[in-house]
């Protein structure tokens, strides 16, 4: 007898999209996770829009833009925020924490030396195991 595969929760262009930033394509996981945000509703579409700004935050890091990776942070924490400790199968606990700890450093290292922010520092997406 076949075992029903359990359905993915996670709309098709976010599956995407976390696909690339777990790769480190933040960039390019900007359009899948917006595509996916547009075409879902809340909180499923808080959820996409937080971890799109959140990979802009790296992108931004990674091309020098202090300012502009702070405001990414923001806007992602407050988005994924009243979301809880996890949603669609993603642990929110460790991907909001694994971003502010990017945060910080950033913070502590400052605009002048962002340069020198160790990219392992970026951790992918967490899911529930």
């Amino acid at each position: 007898m076949n075992t029903p595969l359990k359905a993915d929760p996670l709309h098709p262009k976010a599956r995407t999209g976390i696909k690339l930033f777990n790769q480190g394509e933040y960039y390019e996981a900007h359009e899948p996770l917006e595509a996916a945000w547009m075409e879902t509703e809340s909180p499923e579409r808080d959820l996409y829009q937080g971890i799109l700004q959140i990979g802009l935050a790296y992108y931004q890091i990674s091309r020098g833009n202090y300012r502009g990776a702070l405001k990414m942070f923001r806007r992602g924490q407050r988005n994924l925020e009243p979301l809880g400790e996890s949603k669609m199968g993603i642990d929110l606990t460790r991907l909001k924490g694994d971003a502010r700890n990017v945060e910080q450093e950033l913070r502590r290292i400052g605009p002048d030396q962002i340069e020198q922010l160790e990219p392992t520092l970026f951790k992918p997406v967490p899911e529930l195991s």
